[in-house]
């Protein structure tokens, strides 16, 4: 079993390149094991509504739940990992994420259930964003990109079969098995973690900003659950403007703090970085509408089309089938494009085909919605590669922790709010009709309303330097590293 590491400052441990790749995939495993609850769980909605005698619409606080949960516990994650290191952290994270799973698999209501998923969400806030940040320390720039494809690879293969697993175990088995085949998955994750992954510690000890994490967690769940309860009407118009302003308020109280702090729970002084603003910001923007389409999809095949969860995994799987075949062909793009326009224009294009999701309808050929869903999910996948990796341009090896932390928050924060989002508009729409289900013209405005916010993107894209990101796919002079051990 590898020994534990300590990272002084400027110091990395050198490790063989095989090494990283091992890491990668240990790290893209856990990854899968979250995807694929989350995407079966998606498949699996109308069903466990009908279970648990609500709508459809109100599982979407099942999905929400979780989201807020990352949100809320990921800004930990990077001081949690430096202090008792990372191996430490990650297991005890998928034994967190099993627990989680195994107690919703035994719910019998659906605030049981968020309960449940709020605690999953407590061990995937560690799981990936410690392993990437192991990734970020030992990993050289000019491999960043090839390294977040190996990470990728194999946690698209999640998205690729969620589906058709949610559609099996709905048809032929009963939903709770959708949380129960996480525990072999954590039971392999853990096994290889502690054999593979080294205990990578910070020599430096930071304080612990308490404070910072009750008034971030605060402001984000009160938006959060504002945004959630208010859209589907749950809560009425005063409430729902109370959490609004209890999350505003501790927001600005948290930027106030943050401004004091030595070592804030999330350093907001990384916005002064070009690249990671700018990333932040743009992805934030696209990942409303990615994080909209796991909720918005399955449901559309099966209360629209009348699929069965089965039939609409098996159509929906195809637009991460696209998003598997893009991973080969990120690093040769931004290197002939650069990130800059790569970006702005791949905005577009993947915009408009997510607009054609709205087109869809019952008489289209399977053909024409599966080419659609194909490009699309190559598209949104590119955006993403890009995203993640220009990110940390210009981030010091030292502040890798708090990057992380931070951007991943922010990722998840969007993700959450896509579901939101395009809740709220089906719920208006509607409650505007007086009709009880949403209907296919519900879905088109639910699909239009996330996809103009994504399209915003390419705008922001626009600010990038040209050069942008240059050496880290090789199209400019590479920044030399500092030599390892001085």
């Amino acid at each position: 079993m590898p020994s534990d590491t300590v990272l002084g400052a400027g110091v990395s441990p050198a490790a063989p390149a095989p090494t990283y790749r091992i890491t990668a995939l240990i790290v893209a495993s856990a990854l899968f094991m979250e995807q694929l609850d989350s995407t079966v769980l998606s498949t699996a909605l109308p069903t466990m509504a009908r279970s648990f005698g609500v709508s459809p619409l109100d599982m979407s606080v099942a999905l929400t739940g979780y989201l807020l949960s990352l949100a809320v516990f990921i800004p930990a994650s990077g001081w949690i990992a430096d202090r008792f290191g990372a191996r430490n952290v990650f297991c005890a994270a998928i034994a967190i994420f099993m627990a989680g799973s195994l107690l919703c698999a035994q719910a019998h209501s659906l605030p049981f259930l968020v309960f449940a998923r709020v605690l999953q969400g407590l061990g995937g806030a560690m799981m990936v964003p410690v392993g990437r940040l192991v990734i970020l320390k030992t990993v050289s720039r000019a491999d960043f990109v090839s390294a977040m494809a190996w990470v990728m690879v194999p946690a698209l293969i999640g998205p690729v079969i969620g589906p058709m697993v949610g559609g099996v175990i709905v048809t032929y088995l009963d939903w709770r098995w959708i949380f129960y085949v996480n525990l072999p998955l954590g039971v392999v994750g853990i096994a290889l973690a502690s054999r593979y992954i080294d205990n990578v510690c910070e020599e430096i000890r930071r304080p612990f900003d308490v404070l910072g994490l009750l008034l971030s967690g605060t402001s984000l769940a009160s938006l959060l659950f504002a945004f959630e309860t208010g859209g589907r009407g749950e809560a009425s118009p005063r409430t729902a403007l109370l959490l609004l302003v209890v999350g505003l308020v501790t927001g600005a109280l948290y930027i106030a703090h943050a401004r004091r702090h030595a070592a804030p729970i999330l350093d907001l002084t990384l916005m002064r970085l070009k690249t990671f603003r700018l990333s932040v910001i743009a992805g934030g923007l696209a990942r409303i509408t990615a994080g909209a389409m796991p909720f918005l999809l399955p449901m559309m095949m099966q209360l629209g089309f009348g699929m069965s969860a089965l039939h609409s995994g098996l159509v929906t799987f195809v637009s991460a089938a696209g998003a598997m075949a893009m991973k080969a062909s990120a690093a040769p793009i931004l290197r002939r494009f650069g990130f800059r326009n790569t970006l702005i224009w791949n905005s577009v294009i993947a915009s408009a085909f997510l607009a054609i999701y709205a087109t869809f309808r019952p008489d289209w050929p399977l053909a024409a919605i599966y080419l659609v869903l194909l490009i699309g999910g190559f598209s949104q996948s590119l955006q993403f590669t890009a995203y993640n990796t220009i990110a940390y341009a210009e981030v010091e090896r030292d502040r890798m922790s708090a990057a992380t932390g931070f951007y991943t928050t922010m990722q998840q924060m969007m993700l959450s709010l896509g579901i939101c989002v395009s809740a709220s508009v089906l719920h208006v729409a509607v409650a505007v009709s007086g009709r009880t289900q949403p209907v296919m013209a519900d879905f088109s405005a639910a699909f239009l309303t996330v996809t103009s916010i994504s399209l915003l993107a390419a705008f922001v894209c626009a600010r990038l330097p040209r050069t942008a990101g240059d050496d880290l796919t090789g199209r400019g002079p590479a920044i030399a590293e500092p030599a390892k051990g001085s």
